[in-house]
């Protein structure tokens, strides 16, 4: 072998040193590549995943508070509720605590009607009439304060809900089913009545 051919022999050694060198430098980096590709996918998937759980999180708080909400809700409406039966209980209390201490009173009224009914004789009686007639006065006065009102039945239309009839006039000139006569009053206690008005009542 010449020198010349052994120059060449060893060109071609250090050339295809070269060329592997090149070879391995490309394969590395795309076997990085490849690793950056997978890394990069993995991440994706993660992302992926991870939006997906917070949006069935954000789903399920949305449903909770609307749940809340809705039981706020009935509870509001619940306390209001009682609070507006509480209100309506106190005012009934309030306008019938004293029915019945009104309802033993009243024959004490009847007693006075029937008092001031009758005829006086003397001036002694003509003044003892006239206070009973003011004690008589300051007691209703003081029932009307209470709410108390006298059922005012004479000559009007006869109401069952406000009277009472227990008897009939055949004679009188007035209108069927009207009131003649009052043969006991009767009184109400803020509109609800405590005893009706018994009447005689024109057939």
């Amino acid at each position: 072998m010449t020198e010349k051919d052994a120059q060449q022999a060893t060109e071609e050694v250090e050339n295809e040193k070269v060329e592997n060198e090149v070879n391995n430098e490309a394969s590395h980096d795309q076997e990085d590549q490849a690793e950056v590709d997978v890394h990069n996918e993995k991440e994706d998937q993660e992302s992926t995943v991870t939006v997906e759980e917070l949006e069935e999180k954000i789903k399920r708080l949305e449903a909770e508070k609307e749940d809340l909400n809705n039981k706020l809700l009935r509870v509001q409406a619940d306390y209001d509720n009682f609070r507006r039966r509480s209100r309506e209980e106190k005012a009934r209390d309030r306008q019938f605590r004293a029915q019945e201490l009104v309802e033993n009173l009243l024959p004490i009224a009847d007693t006075f009607s029937r008092a001031l009914q009758s005829e006086a004789e003397s001036e002694e009686t003509k003044a003892f009439k006239q206070g009973v007639e003011m004690v008589f006065k300051q007691f209703m006065s003081a029932l009307e304060k209470e709410g108390v009102e006298a059922i005012e039945p004479l000559h009007q239309p006869f109401d069952p809900n406000d009277h009472q009839a227990v008897m009939q006039d055949e004679e009188s000139d007035h209108e069927p089913n009207t009131v003649t006569e009052v043969l006991q009053k009767g009184f109400k206690l803020n509109g609800r009545v405590l005893r009706p008005a018994m009447v005689k009542v024109r057939a």
